[in-house]
């Protein structure tokens, strides 16, 4: 069965897909065939009859193994709202145990599957429950995305601190800078290293346009699969 990884943030639009597509490169580079599954996303497109979404059709289109839309993205929205109430608005319910079924095919065909999270650690899922809560049904190790901009050392205390509270087993975390030229940056990336004393995994620089291959390099060679 494939090894796995659980990528999740501190928030929403804080670059988790361009975080797991980097993730999916850095994989392929040692010689594994990779996936990447977005389970469910709210603010999609419609084609044909169908929704998509554009950070789905992302990890679809880096993954080394070609599979059907509809497994990496097994629920699809159309309203860019919490994907609780986007559930709710077109009459359904997310199912936890359903996407874990779809996980468990994915692992069939790929070494590695990478499984990006829906906006930060806690966004409802349904009447009950949240993001965290499919990563622990999941039973995969977290990599955490911190979105480097002002109010991100709380922001990622409160996330790591509700980590630890679950009890999953987190790698560490990746620090993305979705803030162009944020103020003390590297002062920020130290307190949370000392803060949340996880591996610090990789930075990844603002830009406007993915590098798949740079980003990859990046990423500390001691993440294993």
């Amino acid at each position: 069965m494939a090894q796995g990884y659980f990528v999740t943030g501190t928030d929403t639009g804080i670059g988790k897909t361009w975080t797991t597509a980097a993730l999916m490169q850095y994989f392929k580079n040692q010689g594994k065939s990779v996936l990447g599954m977005k389970p469910i996303a709210s603010g999609c497109h419609e084609l044909d009859g169908q929704l998509y979404n554009e950070d789905a059709l992302l990890l679809q289109e880096h993954a080394s193994v070609t599979v059907p839309y509809q497994e990496i993205n097994p629920y699809t929205f159309a309203l860019p709202v919490s994907p609780h109430i986007a559930a709710k608005q077109a009459g359904v319910e997310i199912n936890i145990a359903s996407i874990v079924k779809k996980y468990q095919q994915l692992e069939k065909k790929a070494d590695i599957v990478l499984v990006e999270g829906v906006g930060g650690w806690l966004v409802p899922l349904n009447a009950q429950q949240d993001v965290s809560d499919l990563a622990q049904a999941l039973g995969l190790p977290l990599i955490v995305v911190v979105g480097m901009r002002l109010g991100c050392i709380n922001q990622a205390k409160l996330t790591f601190a509700a980590i630890k509270q679950k009890g999953i087993v987190c790698k560490g975390w990746i620090a993305s800078c979705v803030e162009q030229d944020m103020l003390v940056l590297d002062e920020n990336i130290q307190t949370l290293r000392e803060a949340t004393g996880m591996p610090l995994l990789a930075v990844f620089s603002n830009t406007d346009k993915l590098d798949v291959n740079k980003f990859a390099e990046k990423i500390d060679k001691t993440l294993q699969p």
